[in-house]
């Protein structure tokens, strides 16, 4: 038996432990994280809020919908960019706090509402060629207040029709091309979304069906979304929405029911459609145990969930010399991971679990993370500061939210610290050698503490 052969045969007798594990391989330290099995609230993904304020009630809400009519961010053709601001600012204050995104929505009619069109336009009037100029001015502005945005997540296109949802009326191919346009240009940074998978064919667009699963839309819908022009549009772009319980033959005749009875059909449509976060569906009772273990399973499936197999470092570093760090990761979740959110990699202060030091991976894109059964190698050179002092160091991973660049996305490993880092080993600097940590980590579910920055 070679050292190599060695050293995975004494690997794979360790894999029994629940512990991270250890072993030192020509000067390195190769760590295998336990799977964290728990759900996660991570951002951009999971079981959506209906609204802001219901997201502080629910376990995994970190994208919460917002709907906004068209009056109440423009009355008249006058109103700029900065009214759109100050009524959003007001409405989604604190988000950033609870690292909460929002998905906006503007609409002009709801059933048995109101119809909400600027004083200064003919309700009901989506043809004239007023109302086309106004629609692309209105989207510009929009894309000016929200494109830079730190706090929304993905933007719902909506506009037209009932809802926002694009039908009654739905839009001709001329009025989609306008709406495409004019989203693509003025929203370059944030993804966008459409309601139904027969329309705005000609952009990248995810989907937010609204009425997801039910049996009425379901056998054109589904068909639709594995079509040539869909079935890989899940890779560039979020398909979300919500269930609806409110007409035809939903997936239960409540959140509750849903959720209990037909959790795994419901999580084998997820996996299968790549469906990256849903709504309504995370209304059901926070107090029934079938429901509570039923939408952890459901949370585990949509979106993303990325896996640290192994953490590969070396168990003595000298300052101000290069060293490498690699890791192993795969995604065990039904979509990829959908903006370009750095890596960091630190050394925390043992004692106060602070970073002394930190840096961030180099062309390395979390969006090729795909949840395909695949596992991803991750590595990168760094250079130690010659002023850090020597001693014993804990080695961290994390995923930054660029707004800060602050720890805000988890991986599904129990090596977890509150305030976001992973510690994966210790590391000497200067002379002495690292080793295994301590099994001393922290819940990452049960981490309140999590933010970005709007600044």
């Amino acid at each position: 038996m070679n050292r190599r052969e060695f050293c995975q045969c004494a690997l794979t007798l360790l894999a029994a432990s629940d512990q991270s594990l250890a072993m030192s391989v020509s000067d390195n330290v190769l760590i295998r994280p336990t799977e964290y099995t728990g759900a996660l609230r991570n951002p951009l993904k999971g079981l959506r809020a209906g609204d802001i304020e219901s997201a502080s009630r629910l376990p995994y809400a970190s994208l919460a919908k917002a709907y906004i009519k068209w009056s109440d961010i423009e009355n008249v053709r006058e109103d700029g960019v900065d009214r759109i601001k100050e009524f959003c600012n007001q409405q989604w204050k604190g988000v950033h706090l609870s690292n909460t995104k929002v998905i906006p929505r503007v609409y002009l009619e709801w059933p048995n509402r109101g119809r909400y069109w600027p004083a200064d336009m003919t309700p009901g009037d989506y043809s004239s060629a007023e109302f086309k100029r106004r629609l692309v001015r209105l989207i510009e502005k929009l894309g000016e207040a929200w494109n830079k945005d730190p706090s929304i997540g993905y933007v719902e296109t909506g506009l037209i029709g009932l809802w926002g949802e694009q039908h009654d009326p739905s839009p001709p191919l001329e009025l989609q091309k306008l709406i495409g346009d004019a989203y693509t240009s003025s929203f370059p940074d944030k993804l966008l979304m459409n309601r139904y998978p027969y329309e705005f064919l000609d952009y990248k667009f995810g989907i937010y069906w609204d009425s997801f699963g039910h049996k009425e839309e379901s056998p054109r819908h589904i068909p639709l979304l594995k079509s040539s022009r869909l079935i890989n549009r899940w890779m560039v772009a979020p398909m979300g929405g919500e269930t609806a319980f409110d007409w035809g033959t939903p997936l239960g005749k409540d959140p509750t029911d849903a959720v209990v009875h037909n959790s795994e059909n419901i999580v084998a449509l997820i996996r299968d459609l790549h469906w990256n976060h849903l709504g309504w569906l995370s209304d059901y009772d926070l107090k029934n145990p079938r429901a509570v273990e039923n939408g952890a399973r459901i949370q585990k499936a949509l979106g993303y969930r990325f896996v640290i197999d192994e953490v590969s470092y070396p168990a003595s570093i000298k300052v101000g010399a290069r060293f490498s760090i690699s890791f192993r990761v795969r995604n065990a979740g039904s979509s990829p991971f959908y903006y370009a959110w750095p890596i960091e990699f630190s050394l925390l202060d043992r004692a106060t679990r602070k970073a002394v030091w930190k840096t961030q991976f180099q062309a390395v894109d979390i969006r090729g993370w795909l949840p395909n059964g695949q596992t991803y190698d991750v590595a990168n050179t760094f250079v130690l500061p010659a002023e850090l002092p020597s001693g014993i160091y804990t080695a961290a991973l994390a995923i930054l939210d660029p707004a800060g660049n602050v720890p805000a996305t988890r991986f599904a490993i129990s090596n977890y610290y509150e305030g976001g880092r992973h510690p994966v080993g210790l590391i000497g600097v200067g002379g002495t050698s690292g080793g295994v940590l301590p099994n001393d980590f922290d819940d990452p579910a049960q981490d309140g503490s999590l933010g970005y920055s709007l600044s």
